[in-house]
């Protein structure tokens, strides 16, 4: 029998596909193709998922999203191609890199008339469906339904776009998205067709602002701290020094901290957040952190007491948002199971990318470093995934449209550049997968964080990057410095380990057709 990827090479673009998703249609009835069920947040770092372990897993359990793990598959190396909101999004509908996509970094506008995978899967008979961020600033096309969040939205009272206009929302953004997912394959569903439905939350991205059923969670909890929270970057080039993304000097006692004055919640600063609420939502928010603020501005804190502190407050916050997010994935599944769908529904949860707790001293992602360049990405298949299995090959974001289309029985066009992850996901080992991917960072200096602009490679062992408006290289043997603390980049004992990586980099360009004069 021709393969899938065969038979559309040979057939040839648009009109393969087409004639394919009808030859699909003729072996399998619209209910005997797997639902696709995409859970995806915001800033979620992989470290902050206990099913990977790690400092934080006994602290803050996130006992539902491990549930997809323990029932499912958890990708031990999964990683973004570009650690920033808009781009991952782009790359996950596309399968395409930035420089190909179009949406480099965040206020570019995503091209919605070009191939992405729900227009592929609604167009072979699947039922498409998006709410909550969608962050690419032009409306999402190829989906039959869909409500998105303005920019970045809002945690309390959220508006949301639709088709119709927008809306404002009574209540908490998290539920509120997963309300409308649930209401959405309730009473909208057309149950003669699969369907693919995203999930996409706000949460956990800054300011963090937590549900008022959590604000009490982790009362009397000291959160492990980072052993590198004091990092001076003294092993490092000019980037880890200029960035502005320290806990000690960036992070905000008002709007990150919510450490505020009687007289600022009425003011500008507290506009997004206290502004917002109604009359109930602020009495728990002030029983919640006016005594804390009081004993924390009486406290007088300086030098490293203070940003022991400002730690503290920051992934409280940060972690009961993801607790938010972890009881309505636990709501989602529980609708599968209730219903019967989880038997043929394909589960994922992932994030737009990862992010800095307190390591380096950091907050925020945009870097190369293994903080923000992994992600979580967990995936259950009733039937085809092993309960309790673990990938170790690389993944990455570019693989999702891929992976989707091949779960649909769909050919992949041979324009993505990535590669389906069902062959992982059945606990396959081929043997020509990856052994390196390649990172691109186009924001650059002068830009929120100022995180200067830089691309790179990463194998299972090293790293090189190179921060090219610098002009400076940096190398890591993560074996050895899984930290990232020091660049043996002039170090001769690693020469030849730079030289093949300085090879891989620029094999990796030429195959991603990155341009030469895409900075």
């Amino acid at each position: 029998m021709i393969s899938r990827r065969n038979f559309l090479k040979q057939a040839g673009g648009a009109a393969a596909a087409a004639t394919f998703a009808g030859a699909v249609n003729g072996w399998a009835s619209g209910t005997d193709r797997p639902n696709i069920l995409w859970i995806y947040s915001d800033d979620h770092a992989q470290n902050a998922v206990s099913a990977y372990g790690g400092r934080l897993a006994q602290a803050a359990p996130t006992p539902n999203i491990d549930r997809i793990a323990r029932e499912g598959m958890l990708f031990r190396n999964s990683f973004v191609t570009n650690s920033i909101c808009g781009p991952c999004r782009a790359v996950v509908l596309t399968g395409l890199h930035s420089h190909l996509n179009g949406f480099r970094k965040n206020g570019d506008r995503f091209d919605g008339e070009q191939q992405t995978f729900p227009k592929l899967l609604r167009n072979s008979g699947y039922q498409t469906a998006l709410f909550g961020k969608w962050h690419l600033e032009s409306e999402p096309t190829g989906f039959d339904a869909w409500e998105i969040l303005p920019g970045q939205g809002h945690y309390y009272n959220p508006d949301f776009i639709t088709p119709d206009g927008r809306v404002r929302e009574e209540g908490y953004v998290t539920d509120i998205i997963t309300d409308k997912a649930l209401g959405w394959l309730e009473n909208d569903r057309n149950n003669e067709q699969p369907f693919m439905l995203m999930v996409q939350h706000k949460a956990p991205h800054r300011e963090w602002e937590p549900s008022p059923r959590h604000h009490h969670l982790f009362d009397g909890v000291t959160i492990p701290e980072p052993d590198n929270l004091f990092d001076d970057y003294s092993g490092r080039g000019t980037a880890a020094h200029e960035q502005d993304m320290t806990i000690a000097k960036t992070m905000r006692l008002g709007p990150d901290l919510k450490v505020w004055s009687e007289e600022q919640k009425k003011g500008p600063e507290a506009k997004r957040t206290y502004g917002r609420m109604n009359e109930s939502q602020r009495a728990a928010w002030d029983a919640a952190y006016d005594p804390e603020n009081k004993a924390f501005i009486e406290a007088n804190l300086e030098g490293d007491d203070l940003v022991r502190w400002k730690y503290q407050r920051y992934m409280k916050d940060y972690l009961k948002c993801i607790a938010a997010i972890d009881d309505n994935v636990g709501r989602l599944l529980d609708y599968l199971e209730k219903t019967g769908l989880d038997k043929n529904t394909v589960v994922f949860y992932s994030s737009d990318q990862s992010f800095y707790l307190g390591e380096h001293g950091w907050f925020d992602k945009r870097f190369i470093y293994e903080e923000s360049l992994r992600t979580p990405l967990l995936a259950r298949w009733p039937g085809l995934i092993p309960a309790g299995s673990e990938a170790s090959q690389m993944a990455q974001n570019l693989d999702c449209a891929e992976t989707f289309l091949d779960i649909a029985g769909l050919p992949v066009p041979d324009n993505m550049q990535g590669r389906s992850l069902v062959p992982l996901m059945r606990g396959e080992s081929p043997a020509d997968w990856r052994k390196s991917i390649y990172y691109h960072y186009y924001e650059g200096e002068g830009k929120v964080h100022n995180v200067y602009k830089h691309y790179g490679v990463r194998t299972e062992r090293y790293k090189l990057a190179y921060f090219y408006t610098l002009d400076e290289w940096e190398f890591y043997d993560l074996q050895k410095d899984p930290n990232e603390m020091r660049s043996e980049y002039e170090n001769p004992a690693y020469a030849e380990q730079v030289q093949a990586l300085k090879t891989e980099l620029a094999r990796l360009r030429e195959h991603y057709r990155v341009p030469e004069d895409d900075l």
